[in-house]
């Protein structure tokens, strides 16, 4: 199960224009390599959050993923027993949910057409699913940890994450490795690349366990904009949450949702400069 982690992770900040790695250790497989949880580096855009609405969330969700596509707000779950997928309008109760037996622990999702990809973190598979009434329609082996998952249209491609400072390209139809790219800001990587949303060429991606989230050109894998995510819950509501994961750009708009893991609310947003 990935919980924000007891000790801190690695930390890069900017002295003197300059990046410089300071010293902490990760836990389990997200730990690994630097991450940029320190401020921007030089040239990278440096956002904040605009909170626009507040909305209901289910507090119970261990939230992996999020897209929202035609008219219709997708969200994955995890823990194993636990997971889950939903889909309905934005602001209301899920219309339709679709159970992740034991022991598979669900990842983000995507959704390619009439069909949604579901993954899962450690178990091997990934799920293809009915994207109207998400019934599971076939099992794919996906030799990957699965993290993140997003599907850039233009392209014919998914973009994943596997918790490394690395976005791979995959065919989606048979989800199989065409490509991939590492993540840099100034040169340097940027790991624990988690949920994503792709938006064109460009890919919003959660760095786990951290209140950021960092926009990407995939086509370079450059970091182009540093978006700080602030205290969004009440410090009441905190006790009960985990971290920051779920973003989905919302079509038509300039605007996005962001939640988390165990999360009682949903915000929309904007992302302005700092």
């Amino acid at each position: 199960m990935r919980l924000a982690p007891a000790v801190p992770v690695v930390v890069v900040a900017l002295v003197s224009g300059m990046l410089v790695p300071s010293c902490g250790t990760g836990g389990g497989a997200e730990g690994r390599g630097p991450g940029m949880h320190g401020r921007a580096a030089a040239g990278v855009e440096r956002l904040k959050v605009e909170v626009v609405e507040v909305l209901p969330h289910d507090p119970k969700a261990f939230t992996q993923g999020l897209e929202m596509t035609g008219g219709m707000l997708y969200e994955s779950t995890g823990v194993a027993g636990q997971s889950s997928v939903r889909a309905g309008p934005l602001g209301k109760p899920p219309a339709v949910r679709a159970d992740l037996p034991l022991p598979l622990f669900g990842e983000g999702i995507t959704v390619v057409g009439p069909t949604l990809w579901q993954l899962t973190w450690q178990d091997g598979v990934a799920v293809e699913r009915d994207a109207r009434t998400l019934a599971e329609l076939r099992r794919v082996p996906y030799r990957d940890e699965g993290w993140g998952v997003c599907h850039q249209r233009h392209r014919d491609r998914l973009v994943t994450s596997n918790g490394s400072s690395r976005l791979t390209f995959r065919d989606p139809g048979t989800l199989v490795k065409t490509g991939e790219v590492a993540v840099t800001a100034h040169g340097r990587p940027v790991s624990l690349l988690n949920e994503l949303e792709c938006v064109g060429d460009i890919v919003y991606a959660n760095v786990w366990s951290a209140d950021r989230i960092v926009r990407i050109d995939a086509n370079t894998g450059t970091v182009t904009g540093d978006i700080d995510v602030p205290a969004l819950l009440g410090a009441a509501e905190r006790r009960h949450a985990n971290v920051l994961n779920g973003i989905a750009a919302i079509p038509g708009t300039h605007q996005f949702l962001l939640t988390g893991k165990w999360w009682p609310k949903m915000f929309r947003v904007a992302f302005v400069p700092r």
